[in-house]
This record gives C-alpha cells, structure tokens and sequence, in this order.
C-alpha cells in the first residue's frame, strides 16, 4: 500500500479527537473499519502511530513525526485545489498573487506593475532574510512567486513538494539579473570619490552586512585573505541598521550593486569584483501561478531595470561589465 492523503486525514482526525471511536463517527466511517485501515497505514510507515489505552490515543514519536508533516501538506493542497478552481473559473488569470522577497531592488518595482495591469487582483507579500524558507513556502504551496539572491554560482535551495502516490516537483528557479557585491561608505571617506578601491584598503574597518543563509559571510572572509588581512567579526543587521553604522563612521557595509543609497553614502566597486550576487525569481512548475510567470519575469527584469536607471554611477559602470546587471534568458 502506498501512504496517500487520505491516510493523512485519518491520522490527523485520530489525533485531534484523542480516540479510533471519536475519529470514526467524525469521518463518518465504523469504528473497526478505521481502526482496520490505521493498523494498514502503520504498516506502510513501518511503526505504531498512536499508543492506545482506556484514556484514548496519543501520538507515538513516530505520530508526531507524521503528523508534523500532515498538517504541512493537507492545507498545503487545499490551497492547491482552491488555486486551481479559481484559476479555471476565472478564464486561466490568478485572481490573487502571494509574493516573497528577501532583500533586493526587484519587488517593489514589480508589485508597482503588477497592480497597476491588474488592479482587480489581491496582492500580498511575504519577506524574510531566509531562502530556504521561502523555498519551502513556494514548494507546500503557500507563496506562488519568490525573490530572492544568491551568492555567485550557488544554487538557491531546490525545495520540492511530496504531492503523495509517489509525485515530487521541484521548485523553477531562474535568473533575473547580477549584481557585483560594492561597498557602502560615507561620501567624506576618503576612498569614496575612487572609481574602484582595494579591498587591502580597507583591512583595518570593521564590516556590516544583512543577515541571510548565504554563502556570503564566507566568500567575503575568503576574499579578505586573498587579499592579504582578516576581516574581523562581520556585524549583522536590517538595511536601516546597516546604513545607519555606515553613517556614523562605525563600520563600511556590503552591498548590492543595485542598492540605491540614501544622501550622503556612496556605493563603491570592489577591485576585480571578487563577489556577485545572483537574483533569481522562483515557482511550482505544477502550480497554478506557473502558467503567468513568463509575465511575472518580466515585471522582474523591468523593475532592475529600473532600479538601475536611477543609478547612473552604476550604470556607467555596467556598460564596462556586460557580465552584471540582466542577463539573456
């Protein structure tokens, strides 16, 4: 027997009701055909679900773990199944749109294009500092669309979504546009007014950066010795907090090429440019939200754009770097 959802929902209603009896006139079902089809599903797992007595049912360790990862994936395909019926009443349109977004210059400009073509839809959205979460959101169905950045060559991770009878899809990423890693520093720094500074310049600063599951810790640590130092502790902390440390003289920051700086900061390129950052666009391939994402890349590509047209330091330096900034699908 292969474990399916509506094994799920038995297990799920045995330990929500406490009992095999409470649980089988819920599901409208007897109760010696329930407690029939539970010992099958314990089969299946390979171990007792529930530790029965005259008090009722508790869920074993081995309950718990499934029932963890029940209650994950049943309202995760409702909401595929809701998804769906809405999309094919509606003509093959969303009628509403779940975006997540770590840091970066893109939503903004696309959640702007977005309502302005389609003003009738409900949009929402969702940040965090965490890839891997917003992965995991795209692949259990609760976010169709996600933003978010790596560093270099990484790959974001490639959640993927047990549908049950033995289906697994994983999450679609792709490319949007790349970004050099500049640094962010006052306009009366000496080093700001450079067209490029060392990072060997800058060995004695302390850094400050914004938190994340990245690689980026590690490649700037690795990049600081090719240099020649060690760079001491990196500070974390939100935008605000970061441009306020650079402000005040504290620390030099990390940023993207894109970053637009408030008055009085300056974003500076890094010799050699020996770190990038990828934006990458992520969805369900099985997903409603699939069938609209060639118009959401390019609300995506359109809003860097954008961004980088506001930036004409960055721009004049993107026209000697055609490897950064969009790149051809």
């Amino acid at each position: 027997m292969r474990l399916e959802l509506r094994h799920l929902r038995i297990v799920c209603a045995i330990a929500d009701s406490g009992s095999v009896t409470k649980a089988a006139a819920a599901l409208g079902l007897a109760q010696p055909a329930l407690a029939a089809q539970l010992k099958r599903i314990e089969r299946t797992i390979g171990g007792s679900l529930f530790a029965r007595d005259r008090h009722g049912a508790r869920p074993t360790a081995l309950g718990e773990l499934v029932l963890s990862r029940a209650r994950i994936l049943l309202p995760a395909m409702q909401g595929l199944e809701d998804e769906a019926s809405r999309l094919a009443s509606n003509g093959g349109a969303l009628k509403s749109y779940r975006i997540g977004s770590v840091s970066g210059p893109i939503l903004s400009g696309l959640v702007h294009r977005l309502t302005a073509d389609h003003p009738q839809v409900v949009l929402t959205t969702h940040t965090s500092w965490s890839t891997i979460e917003l992965a995991e959101m795209l692949a259990t169905g609760r976010l169709d669309y996600a933003l978010v950045g790596t560093c270099g060559d990484t790959s974001p991770p490639a959640a993927v979504s047990p549908l049950g009878y033995g289906v697994e899809r994983a999450v679609t990423w792709q490319l949007v546009a790349v970004d050099a890693v500049f640094v962010l520093l006052p306009e009366s720094h000496p080093l700001a007014a450079k067209d490029e500074v060392d990072l060997a310049d800058l060995a004695g600063v302390q850094w400050v950066a914004t938190p994340g599951d990245s690689c980026l810790r590690d490649c700037f640590a690795a990049a600081c010795s090719r240099a020649g130092f060690t760079v001491r502790n990196l500070y974390e902390g939100d935008v605000r907090t970061c441009v306020e440390l650079v402000e005040a003289g504290t620390a030099a920051a990390l940023c993207q090429s894109s970053f637009r700086p408030p008055p009085g900061l300056v974003c500076v390129p890094i010799a050699g440019t020996p770190l990038r950052w990828r934006h990458l666009l992520g969805w369900h391939p099985e997903a409603p939200a699939a069938r609209q994402v060639d118009q959401i890349l390019r609300y995506a590509v359109a809003a860097y754009q954008d961004a980088v047209s506001r930036l004409p330091r960055y721009a004049r330096w993107l026209a000697g770097h055609p490897e950064f900034g969009v790149q051809p699908v």
